[in-house]
């Protein structure tokens, strides 16, 4: 019953847009397997976040003080490795990348194979708890300091 939607779907569309349906049916090619593509971005909660970043993040971390890992206000739309007053991994140092909410949760997912040389040795199991860090993080980044 599927394929027959499908074809009766594919019927319907515009050369174009079956061309692009009939290439998002087939295998990856080799070397793009599921392993080696980006997870997907989940939309996280912030409240829930703040509650993980609680419990799970601050042994090395603070919003607004710089740690055993730099402080995380305003990470959210920031290059990576340029808190202020903290002393970075060369690897760390070097990347030109900025921080949205879709990094940080790749980061999350495993630190060394985004920006290998890094020293954070922690990761982050659960997809939704690393969406939810995100989400908290980038509300976060909006908000002054606490007085």
């Amino acid at each position: 019953m599927a394929a027959a939607l499908m074809a009766t779907a594919l019927a319907g569309a515009a050369p174009a847009q079956q061309q692009q349906q009939q290439r998002n049916q087939r295998p990856a090619p080799a070397g793009q397997g599921p392993a080696t593509r980006a997870p997907a971005v989940l939309a996280g909660n912030a409240d829930r976040g703040a509650d993980i970043y609680e419990n799970r993040c601050t042994g090395c971390h603070s919003l607004d003080a710089n740690r055993v890992g730099p402080a995380h206000r305003g990470v959210v739309g920031r290059r990576v490795g340029t808190a202020r007053g903290f002393e970075y991994s060369d690897a760390l140092r070097g990347a030109t990348l900025v921080w949205t909410e879709a990094l940080i949760q790749r980061w999350l997912t495993n630190p060394e194979a985004l920006i290998p040389g890094q020293q954070m040795g922690f990761r982050l199991g659960d997809a939704q708890e690393r969406a939810d860090v995100a989400a908290f993080l980038a509300r976060e980044s909006q908000r002054p300091p606490a007085p």
